[in-house]
């Protein structure tokens, strides 16, 4: 598909596209529902309350719909592929060979389904990798032979946990590890962050 901006949906359709009808049927369906109509990467985009439902689109080998968070779908009939599998989680995209192939009842079922499921407000939410803090020997230490000082470490923020962690890692020579530790353990005690009152040395 070529990457020209098109200025409306009809100028996409009208491309000179070979699946110039078959778009027009796809995008005929698609507007008996409640679909509000735009144009989104220069392609035909389909929205709900604003956000992204469905769009339309011609390719080499062949003509489809895809549904953002297509994955929510029941998809009973099985026509529905990942695109990139392993890479995307929710978009999913129905394939088409010819004008033929359109089933109408069907694509308004699976059409009106993906409106309710974005009323409903479901879609994949992003994985939020959490980086645990390596703690230096030194600050490990001296938070096994004190309890309280686990604890009070334990109930700091993963980012706070970090800030402290690197500021011991950071220090070049041992004795400055030793003043940085003596500095922050009456502030991991008084559950505050490295940089909420101080500022490195």
């Amino acid at each position: 598909m070529a990457m020209t901006k098109y200025t409306s949906v009809e100028e996409y359709i009208e491309s000179g596209s070979k699946w110039t009808k078959e778009l027009e049927e796809l995008r005929r369906i698609l507007l008996k529902t409640e679909f509000v109509e735009t144009l989104k990467w220069s392609i035909p985009t389909y929205t709900i309350n604003g956000k992204n439902v469905a769009g339309i689109a011609g390719f080499k080998n062949y003509f489809g719909i895809w549904f953002f968070n297509g994955v929510f779908l029941k998809d009973k009939e099985h026509v529905l592929v990942n695109a990139q599998e392993g890479k995307t989680k929710a978009m999913r995209q129905w394939r088409f060979n010819s004008i033929d192939d359109i089933n109408e009842s069907l694509v308004l079922k699976y059409a009106r389904e993906a409106i309710e499921n974005q009323k409903l407000g479901r879609k994949i939410k992003p994985e939020r990798t959490k980086k645990e803090a390596v703690i230096p020997d030194e600050l490990q230490k001296v938070i096994d032979k004190d309890t309280s000082v686990l604890q009070s470490f334990k109930s700091l923020s993963p980012y706070k946990q970090r800030e402290y962690a690197e500021y011991i890692e950071t220090a070049k020579r041992e004795a400055t590890k030793q003043i940085r530790l003596e500095k922050i353990v009456p502030m991991i005690l008084d559950g505050i962050g490295l940089n909420d009152k101080y500022k490195n040395c």
